[in-house]
């Protein structure tokens, strides 16, 4: 986020200033940075436009004041070994997972090495490589939506290979304002199906599962 963004600089957790490396070691980083952010945050604005309509609601519903008006947007540059995994002794890239927030863009480099999981819930699971398309971005959805959702939208399952080749990606997350309000919307329950998940605010809710993350 840029400077002049000084909501970002709040003591809540999640936020605060950028640290940049030196312009001397890496001119040009940060505006170029800054660039990507402010575009892929464009095109996740017309992911969650698409969402709200598939929910019946509003096209603007999630950017509403107090929703995601003021999103917690970050970027994580990924970079994987030349390693092969061995999936039989548990060595991945990165194991199998779904992300904690709203949506996540992923640009890759177009070494393959991502799977996914459309049953989460099978027994044994059923991996399909993601295939790279170029120019295109690989779009996950977070468990913060599918809480949102009431269940309708899942969260991607998804875990990474190595293929013997180094990989780097580009990961933007996308989630609604640390005191967002997430629960069940109007369209995702019923008298036959009831909100499966109670309210809780986005900002807290990641707290709660960094801290099941890392509570060893």
């Amino acid at each position: 986020m840029k400077e002049e963004e000084t909501e970002v600089w709040s003591p809540k957790p999640f936020h605060g200033p950028n640290q940049w490396p030196s312009e001397d070691l890496l001119p040009g980083w940060r505006e170029t940075m800054e660039k990507y952010h402010e575009q892929v945050l464009r095109a996740g604005r017309k992911i969650i436009r698409l969402l709200a309509l598939a929910l019946n609601l509003e096209m603007t519903y999630f950017e509403k004041p107090g929703v995601m008006d003021s999103p917690m947007a970050y970027i994580r540059l990924l970079h994987y070994s030349g390693e092969v995994s061995i999936p039989e002794k548990g060595i991945y890239g990165a194991g199998a997972h779904s992300d904690y927030g709203m949506i996540t863009l992923l640009a890759t480099d177009g070494v393959p090495g991502l799977q996914i999981c459309r049953d989460k819930d099978a027994s044994p699971q059923v991996w399909e490589d993601v295939q790279p398309v170029p120019g295109a971005f690989v779009v996950n959805l977070g468990d913060m939506l599918e809480r949102w959702s009431n269940g309708l939208f899942r969260s991607t399952l998804h875990r990474v290979i190595l293929t013997g080749e180094e990989r780097y990606s580009i990961a933007f997350f996308l989630d609604p304002n640390f005191d967002c309000l997430v629960e069940c919307l109007p369209a995702c329950c019923s008298l036959s199906n009831p909100p499966k998940y109670p309210p809780i605010t986005s900002g807290h809710y990641l707290i709660e599962r960094y801290k099941l993350s890392y509570k060893n």
